[in-house]
């Protein structure tokens, strides 16, 4: 279970890298949830957009602790 990354000798938690792939993939996933045009099927498209971030942020912590 990878507990900290060193990263040009500065030690980083694990999660730090994960949160930023997390967001470059949730950029990728809100641009095509709005190209294909899903907001105008959800209730509070900043509530969705918010659950979507946290989704792939989980789920790519948990590829990493697993």
């Amino acid at each position: 279970m990878p507990v900290e990354i060193v990263l040009f000798g500065a030690v980083l938690p694990t999660l730090l890298p994960i949160f930023g792939l997390s967001v470059i993939l949730y950029l990728i996933v809100d641009k095509w949830t709005g190209c294909w045009d899903l907001d105008r099927w959800v209730w509070h498209p900043a509530l969705f957009r918010l659950a979507l971030f946290v989704c792939v942020f989980a789920l790519l912590g948990l590829e990493v602790y697993q």
